[in-house]
């Protein structure tokens, strides 16, 4: 048998022990944090929405747990977090959710590289969706730059699931 590296994505055959809730609620926090962070410059533009791209890899691995209730309800915290319009992210979230369950067996149907550029089109049109609340709140619309944090979530895509799968993987005894 091959040794498995904790430190790649699980591969179908293999069986991973479902995830804790307290550590699925662990994440969502650390990317609501994440994304109440202050930055600017370079980063702000380079910055992905963490919480969307940890709330759609829960939807997408455990979709018992993670559903659209809990990501309108995530989406409230964040525009409670972020100071906007209340239930722009809420409605994108619970979006990203809908579709992250439909498109579930899908996305994982794939390898990691190829997940990615489903979940670009997912996150861009989370972001495209927030964006029009906005606009039609009166906001002005920014610039294309605006389409380049999806992009970068995207491309974390692999790391994050990497991560997020490392605890879920079985313990591999010494002998092996």
């Amino acid at each position: 048998m091959a040794q498995l590296s904790p430190f790649a994505a699980a591969r179908p055959e293999e069986i991973l022990r479902p995830a804790k809730p307290w550590f699925v609620l662990f994440t969502l926090l650390c990317g609501l944090v994440v994304n109440a962070l202050p930055v600017s410059g370079v980063v702000l533009l380079l910055k992905p929405d963490f919480l969307a791209l940890v709330l759609l890899y829960w939807c997408i691995q455990e979709p018992r747990l993670i559903s659209v209730g809990i990501a309108w309800c995530v989406g409230l915290l964040m525009d409670v977090t972020d100071a906007t319009v209340f239930g722009q992210h809420a409605l994108a979230y619970a979006v990203l959710a809908y579709a992250a369950e439909y498109f579930r067996r899908r996305v994982l149907r794939f390898p990691l590289w190829q997940q990615a550029a489903q979940v670009a089109v997912l996150l861009l049109a989370c972001s495209v969706l927030v964006l029009v609340i906005r606009v039609v709140g009166g906001a002005p619309a920014p610039r294309w730059t605006y389409a380049v944090g999806p992009l970068v979530g995207a491309l974390l895509w692999p790391l994050i699931t990497v991560a997020l799968q490392w605890p879920q993987r079985p313990r591999r005894s010494a002998e092996r």
